[in-house]
């Protein structure tokens, strides 16, 4: 159904005609209003058949789900920033134990300082736990997403993590086809478990693995996981029969044909990336976008058929590593790997700075003259950083 509507709205609606039968809740903006429009259904009656858990923490929001998983129940948690790092040790335990939990990541900066605003430094600090991580454009796939990630996740028994902007898509009011019950009961089968903790049937799940063979329980992980290269494309093709609206997959090109440049990047971002890529086509141009919508596992065959035949490639991203640079871009890297394309990275919009069409174009044009640094921080008050810096170096 259309709707002018939040895009937490959006996310908790779609959440809820997937039939969750436990959702653990702790509030942390910008996550908040999804939870809290869970509630209210569950309080209602307008979501039957779902348990709704206060718990006193993110750790234990995370914890719940995973006992609610293992005994056989459809588990929906979300979070943010500094609430993702308090849940990490159970974060790893459920892609550990294979529970197909489904968490929604309003991302957000990781402080100090302190910072709510949105970048990708949360979902980014957990890129390696082991969880399936689908980042959304606009509020549309964000909602659709949602969907999605329950069948991949059960299709998989992996847990699967949804990110979507903190704010920028969280907080805005845009209209959103919100799937319907009868489309997502067509769409999503109810939730059969791969292993069910019964009273009934006694068994120990998680137990201690030692040395000989803790390698070959992680392999299979990691072979369960490339798993979701087939299968996120085969569930976005269902997804479309059933809903008529393409949505999802592992990466989404824009004007990529024949494009010299290309530019690669993830989230809400893409939104403005394409709106400058449009004008400078106008100008004669010849460039294009890459939206990654699987980061992890990372698609590098279907990217590298992308950019292939690019000049050089344009890597946008809202967090880096500290002493290294960008983590897309390292991943861009390895998909590229012994083809001469020139890569730059780019970091930007960390802890909500806007990423305005007048610095895109001024990037743009820099870049497509190989005139560009390998390394760049849009948008950086550099004399104010040397001060700094200096500062520092005088006091030490």
């Amino acid at each position: 159904m259309l709707k002018q509507i939040e895009g937490s709205r959006a996310v908790a609606e779609a959440v809820a005609v997937c039939r969750p039968e436990v959702i653990c809740a702790y509030p942390i903006s910008p996550q908040t209003h999804i939870v809290e429009g869970l509630s209210r259904m569950v309080k209602s009656g307008e979501l039957l058949g779902c348990e709704f858990v206060n718990v006193e923490s993110e750790f234990a929001a995370m914890s719940v789900a995973i006992g609610a998983s293992a005994t056989g129940a459809r588990a929906y948690t979300a979070t943010a920033s500094q609430g993702l790092l308090y849940m990490i040790e159970a974060v790893y335990n459920a892609s550990g134990l294979g529970l197909p939990i489904v968490m929604t990541v309003a991302n957000r900066a990781i402080g100090g300082p302190i910072n709510i605003w949105n970048d990708h430094s949360d979902a980014m600090s957990q890129r390696d736990c082991g969880w399936i991580q689908l980042y959304a454009e606009t509020n549309q796939e964000a909602a659709d997403l949602h969907v999605q990630a329950f069948k991949i996740a059960e299709e998989l028994s992996l847990p699967v993590m949804v990110c979507m902007d903190g704010f920028i898509l969280t907080h805005a009011y845009e209209q959103v086809d919100v799937p319907e019950q009868e489309q997502v009961d067509k769409f999503l089968p109810p939730f059969v478990p791969r292993q069910v903790l019964d009273p009934a049937n006694p068994v120990s799940i998680g137990a201690m693995v030692g040395p000989e063979a803790f390698t070959e329980v992680r392999y299979i992980t990691h072979a369960n996981t490339l798993r979701a290269l087939d299968v996120i494309p085969e569930v976005a093709k269902e997804f479309e029969g059933v809903f008529h609206r393409h949505s999802g997959g592992l990466i989404r090109p824009y004007k990529c044909a024949g494009a010299e440049t290309v530019v690669i990047a993830l989230g809400s971002m893409l939104g403005t990336i394409k709106d400058v890529v449009d004008e400078q086509r106008e100008a004669g141009v010849s460039i294009g976008v890459l939206g990654i919508i699987s980061f992890r596992p990372f698609p590098f065959d279907v990217v590298r058929t992308a950019l292939r035949n690019a000049t050089r490639v344009i890597i946008i991203e809202k967090a880096f590593s500290l002493g290294i640079g960008g983590i897309v871009a390292e991943n861009i890297r390895m998909a590229l790997a012994g083809i001469d394309i020139a890569k730059y990275t780019v970091i930007a919009g960390l802890g909500g700075r806007q990423i305005t069409k007048a610095s895109l174009h001024e990037l743009f044009e820099t870049a497509v003259t190989d005139d560009l640094r390998a390394l760049t921080f849009l948008d950086l008050d550099q004399e104010l950083v040397d001060t700094e810096i200096a500062k520092t170096r005088v006091q030490s």
